[in-house]
């Protein structure tokens, strides 16, 4: 059981599988401070001075301290039950940016891939024989040719 566990691990799927969620989730913090520390703050200047991750509402006011409360910090902390808007928008900001750039990788994989394509299309081709040799009097002649120039015997055409 171990040895087909080390194979499972060793195989280069699984191993390229892991690598690509590490990096995924820190590309999902680098991509969540860019949203929250970058492109709110002046968003929320531009609509008045507003910090996006202190709009809320009250559902249930907690047992500690009764509402108003100044931020989403002092509501958990009174134990008030709140509905979080201001963190869900931040979160479909972070969404929409991370699908864009998702987006962008794999329009440029393609792109790479399409252009590889084409070369080695254009590479096929030109290693394509165009001469064939006549099997009567063996001169070289096009590859389309239905009739040897040279001893003008009729020629199978492929």
């Amino acid at each position: 059981m171990l040895k087909e566990f080390r194979e499972f691990i060793m195989r280069g799927n699984v191993l390229d599988l892991a690598i690509g969620i590490i990096i995924g989730a820190a590309f999902g913090t680098i991509v969540s401070s860019l949203v929250n520390d970058i492109i709110m703050p002046p968003i929320g200047l531009l609509l008045g001075k507003v910090d996006f991750n202190n709009l809320f509402w009250v559902i249930k006011a907690g047992e500690t301290t009764a509402p108003p409360y100044a931020t989403l910090a002092d509501a958990q902390t009174a134990g008030a039950v709140t509905f979080n808007y201001g963190v869900f928008i931040n979160t479909v900001i972070t969404f929409i940016i991370v699908a864009f750039v998702i987006f962008l990788v794999v329009r440029a994989f393609n792109k790479a891939r399409q252009t590889m394509d084409r070369k080695k299309q254009k590479e096929a081709a030109a290693a394509a024989p165009t001469t064939k040799d006549c099997p009567f009097c063996f001169t070289s002649i096009p590859v389309k040719a239905s009739r040897c120039p040279n001893c003008t015997t009729q020629l199978k055409t492929a």
